[in-house]
This record gives structure tokens, C-alpha cells and sequence, in this order.
């Protein structure tokens, strides 16, 4: 008998169209298809067709209930489960589930953040199917992706968003590719490829650091002898106990018919990266809040913590979420595919010009778009892009801009090292090296933006990019549409591309992103470096920023001030939950520690009846470095309770920003002193070294 293997269940608990058309009757089938495509609307009875099918596939597999399963504005996801059962006749237990609890399903959104678009005394908020996304069955519980909104209708949740701009895209780049004559195109999909980066310690010695279980990084912590200077952990064989873990993690997502295709040691001890293959926005959004999910669950399983956080250790690479990007229409053509003559695919040219206007319009909303508070930790740390936004595009495609630009010939040679390697008749070469240091760097037939958190629901990345490229589009389909000849939308393109190029071309930089000097070359360029992410949060509500997304109807100005107002608040609890931890664990763990230190020289020196010059010298560091530890705690604690004088969430997030993080670093630098300071025996929390050896 052939043994089982784990591919065979790939896909097994998902509602996907493979499973729908299996079965539903052909008609329902088809009517659910035109409207995923949005070429009509789903009547009652074909939701009810829909609903019982799902029902029958679900309870088949051990589904007991269901749930919309949403993803409101913490970034995080939602459900509230209801079971099948049902009263019948006689009181006889029946399952049912209709059409109606498929499409629409109420919570009370009075606990969710609203940002103030609605009263908190109003509770109603309601969840509608996304028949876009394929319902899945996790824990006996059958999931099924949905959108949140208010009882007015305002976008309550990150997916509502996230499908305007899909639509936004979609539309203009439709229109341009129709443009050029191929007319049988009538959608184009964003797809998304997001690597996820994560860090795994076991998860006893995580329960002994109060900040890494509250804060999901550590406040304090000296550099371990094992670190990345090392270097040997980067693509190294993996953990046995990491790779029985990853291999469950395969499993799972594999079920749920996510394509997890790569998984390595990144460059950090304890970090790791999976990485799915590529799905339309919308899917690849909500197969990443899964695999978040899943990391997590099974980690547990398997004696670890995972953490997400962009930077849990100082000294040490921090995790990101690389947000691979591309544009393909309904019949499969990447828009971004430069082809084998790049400087005569004129229509490439047009949309990477697009991209390019895009970006260097808005990088304030890319630099928000990516981030979050603890991101701050990581960008331009030598591990990640700086946050300052630019484009490498490689020196190949980057010498076709130029002299586009300039009006000089496409056309040249591209000079490639020839290199020959024993018996391979054939080496593929790239024409263009890798930027790791680029934020946003092309990569082939892509756009890799690098800057993502690893923490971040990518949804708000994706809202951003797609809205800001369509409306790029926008102008371009507007100036190509009344012309009629081929030959007059090739040459108006090429002009298009000629003056974005022009007026665009300083958000190019494809040298080191690390460098001082480029830091130094940005400012003179006129490039925004906001090295603070709340620096990057108003840009959201500037007026450029509100028109731009109130024509592509994918925010309004109401809805743009309530998410203002949300990452604002969530950057203020974030740094408070830090202090917190912080002023505690000082308090309560690490100065007696000091005090008992102290007290085992002076107990040593006064046993010995004579002076010694080693423990005076001693106990006096460890009493200055007390002292000073008290005097920064309280100097913390005093600046962190003046918060409440802040009257706005936007005061109180610059006041936590700027005046109690930067003490928290102070009081860190003694802490880390203290720790390269005292016996191992009295130190009383685990070490970067302990939590780095752990996975063993």
C-alpha cells in the first residue's frame, strides 16, 4: 500500500474553484464566476446554492460552525463562530446555514478601533462576503473571508480598501493595455509574493522575559559572543527541532492550499524566512494573515515562541516582509515583463514609467504604508532598506531609462560576464546584480518593496502601491485615449515615458543605500527621509493624499482621518506598553539584582578582614552604575506619566516618540552594562546568548 504523502491533502480544506465547480450545479457555478469577476451580481438563490454546498463540503470534514472571518483595523483578524445546529421539528437538532448568514453576518463593532467614524455606544457593524477569496476550514470551523463596514457603510476593516484598489488598478491598467489593441483583455490583477521573516526562541525562556511576551521584542538585552558577525547561520543546515516545526508549517498551509514554496535560515541567529508563490492582492493578503497565524500556533506546538515583531533583538538583523509585486492581465500577460528586447517593448517602458511617477509622488504614503513604530528599529540598519524611498531599477534597464530620457538610441549591447562552469552546456546570467540596500528595487518582472514590517498586515501596503499606480494610469490612459493608430500611441508613450523620466528620475538610486553619502545625495535630490514613522502618518490626510485616493474611490476624506487617528493611538499604546514593561522590570527584577551584586562584594571584601583594592574598585562601579539606573528610571517614569497632558492622539504620539523613547534607550544602555557587569548566577533573566542557543 503507497504511503500517504503530504502533497496529496494540498488544498483539501479550501472552497476554492476547483471545489466549487465540482460541487455546484453548472448554472450556480457560473453565475458565482461572473460575479468574482465582477461582470455581475450573486441573487439570493445562487447564495443559497453556494451556502449549502459550502455547508455540506464543510460538516463533511468535521466543520461544526462558521464564521466571518474579517480584518478590522488592528491588523490583525476577527471571527465570532455560529454553529450549523439548529432547531427543527420537534425540537429535533437540524443544520442549516443560508444564503443570507453566507453574504451578511453582524458584530458589535463598538470594540473594534473606528478612529471616530462611529460613536462607541452605536455597535452595529456588519461582515459581507468576498466571494473573491476562498472560504477555508481551520480548527473544525469553516472561515469565510468577508469585509467590514459600519451601519453608514464606512470601511470599518483593511479588505474594503484593499478591493477598491484592486479595482482602481485594474481599471486603468485595462484601459491601457487595451489601448495598445489587444482588446480581448478585460481585467488586470496586482499579484503579490510576500516572504515573511520571523524569529523562533523557546518558549520557556521566552516566559521569563516579560517584554518579549508584552512588547514582542526585548528592551534590554547586551550583545551575545554569538552573533551575526558569525555568520554561519545565513542559509545554514537547519535546526532539527526548526525543521520538525516548518515541516508541520508546510503541512498546514499546504491544506489550506498555500503554495509555501521556500524556507531558509536568514541572517539573524533564530530567524527564519517562508516564503508562499505569488497570488492576486487580495488572496495573497489573506493567505499571509494565515501563515502569520499558523507560524505562531505551531511554534507553540512545538515548544517555541515565534515572534514577528520587525526588531525583537538590538545589535541583530531585524524581519521584514517583502512585498513582491507585479501586474497580469486575465490572460496571463506580466506587464512588468521586460522580454527579451526590453528598449522595444514600449508598453513595459510605459507602466515601469508609471511605477516610477508613482513612487516619487508619494513617498511619504510608502514610507507609512510599510511601517509601524517598532519598524523604526530596523530600517536603515544595515539589514534593510534606509526610509528613504528610492528605486533601483538595475544598471541594464537603468542605462534604457537614460537614454530614453535623454532621446538617444534604445538599442546597445549589454556586457555580461561569460563564465563557464564544468559540465553545464548552459549557465543562465542575469544582466544586472541585486540591490539588497534599494527599498524598492525591480527584480525581473517585479517590484520587490522591501521596507514591510514583518509584524504589518500587508493589506495597507497594497491599498497604498495599487491606488498610487492607478492613478498614475489614470493620466496615461487619459492622454493615449483618443488616439487611434498604433504608431501614434507607440510614439505618445515613449513621449509619456520620455517626461516622467524627466521629472521623476531622482526617486533612481541604484548604489549603496547604506551609505552616508546617500543619505547626504537624497537631500540634496529633494528625497523626504522620514526617519520616524509617525513622521510619515499625516501624509495620509494631506490634500494630495485625499484627492488622490477619493478619485480612485478607494478612501474618502472621513475614512482617511479615522485611520489618521488609529495609527496614531496604536503608536501611543505601543510605546506605552514598552514603558511599562520596562519601568517594571527595573524596578521589580533588575535593580534588586544590582543590590544583591553589590551586596556579594561587600559581603566577599568585609569577610576578608583586610582591604582589597578589586572590591572597592568593583563595588564602586556597580554602586555608580545603580545609582545611575535609579536616576534614569525615575526620569522615565516621570516623563511617561506627564503623557497625560497630551490632549490629541497626534500630541501624545510625537510626545511618546520623541521624549520617552529616547529615555528608554538611556535606562537600555545602563541596563546592558549592568548585564556585562554582573555574576551569570545573579543575573535573573535569560541572555541574548541563552535565547540564541535555544533551538538546539
Amino acid at each position: 500500500m503507497n504511503e500517504k504523502h503530504p502533497f496529496d491533502d494540498f488544498g483539501i480544506n479550501l472552497f476554492d474553484e476547483r471545489v466549487m465547480k465540482e460541487q455546484l450545479p453548472h448554472p450556480v457555478y457560473e453565475k458565482w464566476r461572473t460575479a468574482a469577476h465582477k461582470e455581475d451580481a450573486l441573487d439570493r438563490a445562487t447564495a443559497d446554492a453556494i451556502a449549502h454546498a459550502m455547508k455540506t463540503w464543510a460538516m463533511a470534514k468535521g466543520a461544526t460552525h462558521f464564521t466571518h472571518w474579517f480584518q478590522p483595523m488592528t491588523g490583525s483578524t476577527a471571527e465570532k463562530h455560529d454553529s450549523f445546529i439548529e432547531p427543527g421539528d420537534h425540537n429535533q437538532p437540524i443544520s442549516r446555514f443560508s444564503g443570507k448568514s453566507l453574504i451578511k453576518g453582524e458584530g458589535d463593532a463598538s470594540s473594534f478601533p473606528s478612529g471616530g467614524l462611529r460613536a462607541t455606544f452605536e455597535a452595529r457593524g456588519y461582515t459581507y462576503w468576498d466571494c473573491t477569496s476562498p472560504a477555508f476550514i481551520r480548527d473544525h470551523v469553516l472561515c469565510i473571508p468577508t469585509i467590514f463596514v459600519s451601519y453608514n457603510g464606512e470601511t470599518l476593516d483593511k479588505k474594503a480598501p484593499l478591493l477598491k484598489s484592486i479595482e482602481a488598478v485594474s481599471k486603468q491598467a485595462t484601459r491601457i493595455v487595451n489601448a495598445f489593441k489587444d482588446k480581448d483583455v478585460k481585467r488586470v490583477m496586482p499579484m503579490v509574493g510576500l516572504e515573511q521573516e520571523y524569529f523562533l526562541v523557546d518558549k520557556a525562556l521566552y516566559r521569563q522575559r516579560m517584554d518579549l511576551m508584552h512588547a514582542g521584542r526585548t528592551l534590554f538585552g547586551a550583545m551575545s559572543p554569538k552573533g551575526e558577525g558569525i555568520s554561519k547561520h545565513y542559509f545554514g543546515a537547519i535546526p532539527t527541532r526548526v525543521a520538525a516545526f516548518m515541516q508541520e508549517v508546510d503541512i498546514e498551509l499546504w491544506k489550506l492550499g498555500i503554495y509555501a514554496k521556500t524556507e531558509h535560515n536568514e541572517a539573524a541567529p533564530c530567524q527564519f524566512e517562508v516564503a508562499p508563490l505569488y497570488a492576486d492582492a487580495n488572496v495573497a493578503v489573506d493567505q499571509n494573515q494565515l501563515i502569520m497565524d499558523i507560524l505562531k500556533k505551531v511554534a507553540d506546538r512545538h515548544g517555541f515562541a515565534c515572534l514577528l515583531n520587525e526588531k525583537p533583538f538590538d545589535h541583530v538583523n531585524g524581519s521584514g516582509k517583502h512585498n513582491n509585486w507585479s501586474l497580469v492581465s486575465d490572460d496571463g500577460q506580466n506587464l512588468l515583463e521586460p522580454g527579451d528586447r526590453p528598449h522595444e517593448n514600449i508598453r513595459f517602458l510605459l507602466f515601469v514609467c508609471a511605477v516610477i511617477q508613482a513612487v516619487d509622488r508619494f513617498p511619504e504614503l510608502l514610507r507609512m504604508a510599510s511601517s509601524c513604530y517598532g519598524n523604526d528599529y530596523r530600517l536603515g540598519a544595515n539589514e534593510a532598506p534606509p526610509a528613504i524611498l528610492s528605486i533601483c531599477m538595475g544598471s541594464y534597464l537603468e542605462e534604457i531609462l537614460n537614454r530614453l530620457e535623454k532621446g538617444d538610441s534604445l538599442a546597445f549591447e549589454v556586457n555580461t560576464k561569460s563564465f563557464e562552469i564544468a559540465n553545464l552546456a548552459y549557465v543562465p546570467k542575469d544582466t544586472s546584480d541585486r540591490n539588497r540596500t534599494s527599498p524598492f528595487a525591480f527584480t525581473g518582472n517585479k517590484f520587490e518593496f522591501r521596507m514591510v514590517g514583518s509584524s504589518r498586515s500587508a493589506a495597507t501596503t497594497n491599498i497604498v502601491l495599487n491606488t498610487i499606480v492607478a492613478d498614475t494610469l489614470r493620466e496615461i490612459a487619459d492622454e493615449l485615449a483618443p488616439l487611434k493608430y498604433i504608431e501614434d500611441i507607440r510614439k505618445t508613450a515613449l513621449a509619456i515615458c520620455q517626461r516622467i523620466l524627466k521629472e521623476h528620475k531622482r526617486i533612481l538610486f541604484s548604489k549603496d543605500g547604506y551609505s552616508e553619502e546617500w543619505i547626504a545625495e537624497a537631500k540634496q535630490r529633494g528625497l523626504p527621509h522620514l526617519r520616524s514613522y509617525v513622521d510619515s502618518i499625516d501624509s495620509l490626510t494631506a490634500e494630495k493624499a485625499v484627492a488622490m485616493f477619493e478619485r480612485n474611490n478607494v478612501f474618502h476624506l472621513k475614512e482617511l482621518e479615522a485611520r489618521t487617528n488609529i495609527l496614531y493611538d496604536e503608536v501611543v499604546k505601543d510605546i506605552k506598553i514598552e514603558a511599562m514593561v520596562l519601568l517594571d522590570q527595573t524596578k521589580k527584577v533588575l535593580l534588586p539584582a544590582l543590590v544583591e551584586e553589590i551586596k556579594f562584594y561587600s559581603d566577599a571584601r568585609n569577610s576578608l578582614g583586610q582591604p582589597f583594592t578589586f572590591y572597592d574598585d568593583k563595588i564602586a562601579q556597580l554602586s555608580d552604575l545603580l545609582q545611575l539606573m535609579d536616576q534614569r528610571y525615575h526620569t522615565l517614569k516621570d516623563t511617561f506619566i506627564a503623557r497625560r497632558t497630551c490632549q490629541s492622539h497626534h500630541e501624545k504620539a510625537f510626545y511618546m516618540n520623541n521624549q520617552v523613547v529616547p529615555l528608554m534607550k538611556e535606562l537600555r544602555d545602563v541596563i546592558d552594562a549592568m548585564e556585562e557587569s554582573i555574576s551569570a548566577c545573579r543575573y535573573p533573566l535569560p541572555t541574548y546568548e541563552q535565547l540564541f542557543t535555544s533551538l538546539t
